[in-house]
């Protein structure tokens, strides 16, 4: 089975039985990306450093024995949660050069269940829109059909995901930004319960309706990724 084929239990699978290592299958997406997304326009930052730095820890831990779900399994964040050290855009030309100093909750907390960052997604400019057309980047291509929307606002989470250049994406939703593009691409996603997921280091748009959540090939995969975001965040108050 080819390693983008596989769903994020497959992965996982097989990184327990050393089928493939972390730093092979962090590989393998990578050259993906390199390949795909000049037709797609899926990433606004592609972090191949910090993706084989994350894959390195990954495979020392899983030979030390402290491998979670997640230890070794790629992913990308739409560029709308803060990454340290990480330019985050939000798709907009007036933060270009913004390099966020800390991690949102949610970049956080996946980190610390040894994912490993692939880069950073493009999105409608400041999550306000439904077609992912709006980016200061350009808009992002539907990979089932370049001529159609992938969208929006989460578009390039959406057709990361889709075109299996990562296996799975983080996104946001605050009326359908979630659901609507993973409807377009074919894939799945769940905007969590309001709550559920903090907010902390998530650019807002409308926040009491914004939710960060998941897109990905199947709901199986939705709630692997799930577990591992959601919680009480006592930051999420202060932000409140």
């Amino acid at each position: 089975m080819t390693l983008h084929t596989r769903s994020v239990a497959e992965l996982a699978a097989g990184l327990a039985a050393k089928d493939f290592s972390a730093v092979e299958l962090a590989q393998h997406y990578l050259a993906r990306i390199e390949a795909g997304n000049s037709a797609l326009n899926a990433f606004v930052t592609i972090t191949p450093e910090r993706a084989l730095a994350d894959a390195r820890r990954a495979d020392a831990a899983r030979a030390a024995g402290r491998a979670g779900p997640l230890t070794g399994v790629p992913l990308a964040h739409k560029d709308i949660f803060c990454t340290d050290g990480i330019r985050t855009t939000c798709g907009s030309r007036m933060l270009d050069t913004f390099v966020a100093p800390y991690d949102a909750t949610v970049a956080e907390r996946l980190q610390a269940a040894g994912t490993v960052l692939l880069g950073k997604t493009n999105m409608d400019e400041f999550a306000m829109g439904s077609s992912n057309e709006t980016s200061y980047y350009g808009v992002v291509r539907n990979p089932w059909n370049p001529q159609k929307v992938p969208g929006g606002s989460s578009g390039g989470s959406a057709a990361a995901v889709a075109a299996r250049l990562a296996p799975i994406a983080t996104g946001t939703d605050t009326g359908g930004s979630i659901r609507q593009p993973a409807a377009l691409v074919g894939i799945s996603g769940i905007k969590p319960t309001y709550g559920r997921v903090s907010r902390y280091g998530m650019v807002a748009f409308a926040s009491s309706l914004d939710q960060a959540g998941i897109l990905a090939p199947s709901a199986e995969d939705c709630a692997i990724l799930l577990g591992a975001m959601a919680g009480f965040d006592p930051r999420r108050i202060a932000q409140s």
